[in-house]
């Protein structure tokens, strides 16, 4: 009778054991494909930039995309993912052992000597969740990327976004957007699919190194009425976006946790329930109300249009675990509205110029997404503590995080405009990057149009004779960042 219920109990451990290692692998292919959809992201915002930049700058507008790549990788294997397992409560104040008790070793795992961040036949997580953060990492580094187009330095850019991407993202990251950091334990702050993590504070550290950089040449007139450039390829714009919604997909699906053999199966990044369903109504209804709201508010511009959708998906992010369809179909357009009107105010009367709107479509919605949060999902329970969500705890998240982002951004920017390593010289930017970089024409067999330009009346004219006169200025007043306000 004993030695029967001994093997019965061996037999349970030993399937239970299987389950255990059918469920470690089931995640670990799960988030090997949300890494590869999310390519995706990278593939349309490398076309979305390109369609939108002037032909004289294709080239160096996708290399952009590229080398974000090559740069953010290693360092953020190398410290980025690190800061995000030690700096939860500012630092790793209990040592490698980790402040958050649910990961009581996570600190010590992520540096780049543990053994989880290399092959590991006894760790099946490890590796791909890196990897999926990595992911978010290149894409705060090309949210940046296509604000600052046709006459950002490519070196001051790599050194931009490695400062954004394994560093400032990721230290808001582990302040909010994981189990045990303050904002989450302390104030119920709730963003399940990082609206403000990623986006907003890719919007904020954006802006600041926008007010460096200044304007393109011949974006502002005498009066200080902004002009329109003509995008190379609005079909290419518009492939991209879709191709970055689709990688949103992945995105989302990258943002919980599964867990196969517990009810109900998925978690969120703060390790309370959800399902895969529910983030896919809030993704997909996200895109209609921001395509709806966009499309309304533009009247009818096919690039604002589709901003909408990704602004309305921005939007509801922070809420796409609790959501229900209906509101967020209604949020979103809220949110692809707003983008519209913030994007041409900060263009108009800012006179800051963000050649793809990313600041208001990705900075002002991200912010805009966890405020909505503290206002229609009040007293959810976040975190394996139960902190009830609440606007107070909200509005914490974002007082935090704007000044985390921001400064960073226009300090390191100010410093390279001293180092006059911001931007490129008035004549580079005059006769394209391209050819100064490449030293060629990368559309050889199509005969050359004259670039034009919209006028503030609408009009659109030649632009050689507004350029140079543009250009005289510029040089004439020395300070490329200061015509913003001189004109």
């Amino acid at each position: 009778m004993l030695g029967s219920i001994g093997s019965l109990l061996a037999q349970a451990a030993a399937v239970e054991d299987k389950l255990t290692l059918d469920s470690q692998i089931l995640a670990e292919q799960f988030y090997f494909f949300t890494v590869v959809i999310m390519w995706l992201i990278h593939v349309g915002f490398m076309a979305y930039e390109a369609g939108a930049a002037r032909r004289k700058n294709i080239m160096s507008t996708a290399m952009k995309n590229i080398l974000t790549i090559a740069v953010v990788t290693p360092t953020f294997y190398y410290f980025g993912w690190y800061i995000y397992g030690c700096f939860e409560h500012g630092g790793p104040a209990q040592g490698h052992a980790g402040p958050d008790p649910e990961f009581p070793g996570f600190c010590g795992a992520t540096a780049p000597w543990a053994d989880a961040m290399g092959p590991n036949l006894q760790d099946h997580i490890s590796a791909v969740f890196f990897l999926a953060f990595l992911l978010f990492s290149w894409t705060t580094g090309s949210i940046m990327s296509g604000a600052l187009i046709e006459r950002v330095r490519l070196s001051a850019y790599l050194i931009l976004t490695v400062l954004l991407g394994s560093a400032v993202w990721i230290m808001d990251a582990a302040w909010g957007w994981s189990a045990g950091g303050w904002l989450t334990t302390r104030f119920g702050f709730h963003d399940s699919i990082a609206s403000l993590v990623v986006h907003g504070v890719a919007g904020a550290f954006t802006l600041g190194v926008l007010l460096n950089l200044g304007p393109r040449i011949g974006k502002y007139d005498i009066r200080g009425r902004a002009r329109t450039f003509r995008a190379h390829n609005t079909h290419l714009t518009l492939m991209g976006l879709m191709l970055i919604f689709t990688g949103f997909y992945g995105f989302y699906a990258a943002c919980l946790v599964i867990q196969s053999t517990i009810f109900p199966g998925w978690l969120n990044i703060y390790l309370s329930p959800t399902t895969l369903g529910a983030i896919a109504f809030v993704i997909t209804f996200g895109f209609a109300g921001g395509f709806t709201g966009g499309w309304i508010a533009s009247k009818g511009d096919p690039f604002w249009t589709l901003s909408g959708g990704l602004a309305g998906v921005i939007s509801v992010s922070a809420g796409a675990d609790v959501y229900h369809p209906s509101l967020a179909y209604l949020l979103a357009a809220s949110g692809g509205m707003l983008a519209v009107y913030v994007g041409l105010w900060i263009e108009r009367k800012l006179r800051v110029d963000d050649a793809v709107g990313a600041v208001a479509v990705h900075g002002f919605c991200g912010f805009y997404g966890v405020f909505l949060v503290g206002i229609f999902a009040g007293g959810y329970p976040t975190g394996v503590n139960n902190v009830p969500t609440s606007f107070g705890g909200q509005l914490m998240g974002m007082m935090a995080f704007l000044p985390l982002a921001f400064i960073p951004g226009y300090v390191a920017a100010w410093i390279l405009k001293k180092l006059n390593l911001l931007r490129v010289p008035p004549e580079v930017e005059l006769e394209g990057l391209d050819m100064a970089e490449f030293q060629q024409d990368f559309f050889p067999e199509f005969e050359r149009v004259p670039e034009t330009i919209v006028l503030p009346t609408g009009e659109e004219v030649d632009s050689a004779t507004i350029l140079l006169d543009d250009f005289a200025r510029v040089t004439t007043n020395g300070d490329r960042a200061d015509t913003r306000t001189l004109r």
